[in-house]
């Protein structure tokens, strides 16, 4: 790196009200307001800010996420959201990787493809009656790279609420059919237009579909708790996830009947029904669900969910539930339940329940704008909440991002007049100090200060004198990552 000799330093320290003023930082308490910004988003002059603006990254608003911390430490990972485009933000809150996209996005997840973890992630358009009308899946490599779109076959669109790939690199997915049908014994017209919830699976090496689920070949109207409304079309099931059991079936979550169903991936038969209207299994006390969310496998044959219980309304709180489930008495009873810490929140759509590698539990609570990690018993660790917007779930990953541009470098001045770097790399997970080298010309860069990654976005004052900057991002022993381009200032 030219010029990287370790140069005189800026002795000057840089007052925090300085920073606070230029970057428009807000703390309170035990609350942290992470990611902020340079001033709010949207409203009158005095509002409170709800998403952050960076000078290193202005084309990119994520929203601010307020995290109260509890006993012990969040599991290792990030968490993938999705309020608005893709983000991976850490357990403060802070973004580490914002994707913005042009319409809507949904189930940002890290999974294996090909022998290596990718981002996978749904983009496209959202009916107002919640499934996705035009959409694909993308799939990221750890630079952020594209590596192929999924589209869905037969003219459907690949819809928003589950994209998952097994061990054969075969990817299942839900998708709507549109079709006319006699609506009556629903309180509809004689020629209704109603959804057929579908599952496809797709070969990802050949692009050929493999699988192709129809729910209106197995499951009846009268299972479906969904009343008839003229302003959208019947919809009575609603496949809202997609899971692999530990004997290489299926395991499908419908809102819409509230139940869980075992699918044989060879035959398409239903094998059981858990919950609903015709279930296979006798439910024990408190174990009946309603308008569920992302069905789970879990060890010793448990099944985790996230338990709506609305919308309409079934009981006052949602709750994040796991059932031990045995196949062969065909009982399903309470192991344990998950209730928000804080307040009872009801959630009428959305949410996820992910057990996590330390024992802890991430519940996100869907259409409330919030998610919590739990420990095992139930106490709190973090509660985490959306200042704009909610995510379909929150999952948590490990991830190791390498972004492939240089880091971002922008200056800006306080309201005392000290002129300030701003660094930022989106995406990199390597990141963890900064380098601020400054000099009289592009050729004579020296480092002038070092300081730790702080957030998304790190402010460092210039001294007085120099023409020219650059950061270099630093990994945790000290190497350089990358550096950005050289500006003037």
């Amino acid at each position: 790196m030219a010029g990287s000799g370790r140069g005189a330093r800026d002795s000057t320290r840089h007052s925090r009200r300085d920073f606070l003023l230029l970057a428009g930082g807000v703390a309170a308490g035990a609350a942290t307001l992470a990611a902020c910004g340079s001033g709010p988003s949207s409203g009158s002059s005095g509002s409170k800010p709800t998403t952050a603006r960076y000078h290193s990254a202005p084309g990119l608003e994520p929203p601010l996420i307020e995290v109260v911390t509890g006993a012990g430490a969040p599991a290792n990972g990030l968490v993938c959201l999705t309020p608005g485009g893709p983000l991976l933000a850490d357990s403060a809150g802070n973004p580490v990787w914002v994707h913005p996209v042009a319409q809507s996005s949904a189930n940002l997840r890290v999974q294996s493809w090909g022998g290596r973890q990718v981002l996978t992630f749904w983009q496209g358009e959202i009916s107002d009656y919640g499934v996705g009308t035009s959409g694909e899946y993308v799939i990221l490599d750890d630079s952020y790279r594209q590596l192929k779109t999924v589209r869905a076959k037969k003219g459907l669109a690949a819809d928003l609420h589950e994209f998952i790939i097994d061990g054969a690199g075969i990817a299942y997915f839900t998708a709507y059919r549109h079709y006319t049908t006699d609506l009556t014994r629903v309180g509809g017209p004689k020629e209704g237009d109603a959804l057929d919830a579908t599952i496809q699976g797709i070969d990802l090496g050949t692009g050929s579909l493999v699988f192709d689920w129809s729910s209106s070949a197995h499951i009846p109207f009268s299972d479906s708790h969904q009343a008839y409304s003229s302003d959208a079309p019947y919809d009575p099931v609603h496949l809202n996830s997609i899971d692999f059991t530990p004997d290489g079936k299926l395991l499908v979550s419908a809102r819409n009947t509230w139940a869980v169903y075992k699918v044989d991936p060879a035959s398409g038969a239903i094998i059981w029904q858990l919950g609903g209207k015709r279930s296979d299994f006798d439910l024990g006390p408190d174990a009946r669900f309603a308008w569920q969310h992302d069905a789970r496998t879990q060890a010793g044959g448990a099944i985790s969910l996230f338990d709506n219980q609305a919308d309409p309304p079934e009981a006052k709180q949602s709750r994040g539930l796991v059932l031990n489930v045995d196949e062969s008495t065909h009982t399903a009873t309470v192991k344990t339940q998950y209730l928000h810490p804080g307040q009872a929140l009801l959630a009428g759509s959305q949410g996820s329940v992910q057990h996590l590698s330390n024992g802890d539990v991430l519940i996100g609570w869907g259409a409330k704008p919030s998610f919590t990690e739990l420990q095992a018993d139930g106490t709190m660790v973090i509660d985490a909440k959306l200042a704009s917007g909610t995510s379909y779930r929150a999952l948590r990953f490990a991830w190791a991002g390498h972004p492939d541009g240089r880091p971002a470098v922008a200056t800006a001045t306080s309201n005392s007049g000290r002129l300030f770097a701003f660094a930022s790399w989106n995406g990199s997970t390597e990141t963890a100090s900064w380098e601020l080298l400054a000099g009289s010309g592009e050729r004579n860069l020296q480092q002038v200060s070092a300081v730790p990654r702080d957030g998304f976005e790190t402010a460092m004052p210039v001294p007085k004198g120099v023409t020219h900057i650059a950061v270099a991002a630093l990994d945790a022993s000290g190497a350089v990552l990358a550096q950005s381009k050289t500006v003037s200032v």
